[in-house]
């Protein structure tokens, strides 16, 4: 099984660096570009399966994709970004000011158990990914594209590795990036990761 972990592109919170999870932010028209960029990077693949998060940037990405494919978009909810409660909309500084304890838990090896002030923590979002994961796990064969978020693909790059939730920070996931990991049974090989090299210089500006 082929999976290929894909970030939606850009939004105006994502380019005032924001915070951003369940808000329903729409592309920009530097997003829709690396969408259509996306779409036609991954045109040559024999893709089986398109899933996608319920919000509108990952579903317009998704989109971008789908129309170089025969297949629909499957909106799956597991998909969907951590919820970041009352940091939704905050600057880095504002979280700062407003919530010190969390900052302060948030730079420990253990802010994986920490949920945002009124959201989700990392192993939250752990939870609810890990039976999606399986299940893809568990078809052995196949080619899909699976459209999300920065947090939920760091997060499913461990359960896929198999590895603790606590690396989260170890990976690096780009708007409109593709991370592509093979699956073989219990093990999961790293083709590619963080791939940006379908967006031209001005669609790596943020």
């Amino acid at each position: 099984m082929i999976l290929h972990l894909i970030r939606h592109g850009e939004t105006a919170h994502n380019r005032a660096g924001l915070g951003l999870g369940r808000d329903d932010a729409p592309l920009t028209p530097l997003g829709e570009q690396q969408a259509a960029a996306l779409g036609i990077r991954l045109a040559g693949l024999p893709l089986t399966a398109i899933y996608s998060s319920p919000l509108a940037r990952a579903r317009r990405t998704a989109g971008a994709i789908a129309a170089h494919q025969s297949l629909p978009v499957l909106v799956r909810n597991e998909l969907v970004e951590m919820d970041v409660g009352q940091t939704e909309g905050l600057s880095y500084t504002a979280m700062r000011e407003q919530f010190p304890d969390f900052m302060e838990a948030w730079r420990t090896a253990d802010a994986h158990r920490v949920p945002m002030p009124g959201g989700e923590s990392l192993a939250d979002v752990a939870a609810r990914l890990a039976p999606l994961i399986a299940d893809l796990r568990s078809q052995r064969e196949g080619e899909a594209a699976l459209v999300s978020h920065n947090f939920v693909i760091k997060t499913a790059l461990c359960l896929l590795l198999g590895i603790d939730l606590g690396a989260w920070r170890g990976f690096t996931v780009d708007l409109a990036s593709l991370t592509t990991v093979a699956v073989h049974g219990d093990r999961a090989l790293v083709r590619v990761l963080n791939d940006a090299c379908h967006l031209d210089a001005s669609g790596r500006e943020h």
